[in-house]
């Protein structure tokens, strides 16, 4: 259960405004979501920072490419929800594990949320599966380019995907998005540093 205390931490983690670095606030329903299911300040800020390079990242996507259409709101929510399980397997937070992927789906199903919505927290660490849709890349992009972490599989795909839909050759996008992830990148150590600043506990 709850106390009040510690569903005001939460709350603000999630919405309050930042400024080093400053990071959109996740949207309410997650907030409450978040507090509802006493998640660590450690999480909440974890979930903020990758919910805010998503954010970045589906903006440039619908620049770069407005002819592929991208579900924004998903992203975003998949973002700001994706490691919602680590509620269940806290030995996450702070070390390696894939328990808390398919504990997040479940625990997202089980307070109402839509599988389509749910499928985030559940298959963003399985960006290489058959059938990956484009939010699903993009949610996993943004949960390794938030800390400057570049996987060149996963970023080929997503250039694919803009060349084939844009009509451009595949080494400008490359090359666009490269560049892109990169000043991305720039502000990792601030997010990391932002993030660690949260207790792994509440």
């Amino acid at each position: 259960m709850t106390t009040p205390a510690a569903t005001a931490r939460v709350l603000s983690i999630a919405l309050d405004e930042t400024s080093d670095p400053p990071l959109r606030p996740l949207p309410a329903e997650v907030a409450r979501l978040l507090a509802e299911v006493a998640a660590p300040p450690r999480l909440v800020a974890h979930l903020r920072a990758v919910h805010d390079v998503a954010g970045r990242i589906a903006d440039w996507v619908g620049g770069r490419c407005p002819a592929l259409v991208v579900d924004r709101e998903a992203v975003l929510f998949g973002a700001a929800t994706h490691d919602i399980g680590k509620v269940l397997h806290p030995g996450e937070l702070s070390g390696p594990g894939s328990r808390h992927e398919a504990a997040g789906r479940d625990l997202l199903l089980a307070h109402g949320v839509p599988d389509q919505l749910a499928r985030f927290a559940g298959g963003h660490a399985t960006w290489d599966a058959p059938g990956v849709g484009m939010e699903d890349l993009l949610v996993s992009l943004a949960d390794k380019v938030w800390k400057n972490k570049r996987v060149p599989g996963l970023e080929d795909l997503v250039v694919a995907e803009l060349a084939r839909v844009g009509g451009r050759p595949v080494w400008e996008e490359f090359l666009a998005l490269d560049a892109f992830l990169t000043d991305v990148g720039e502000d990792a150590d601030r997010r990391l540093a932002w993030q660690a600043g949260h207790p792994v506990r509440g």
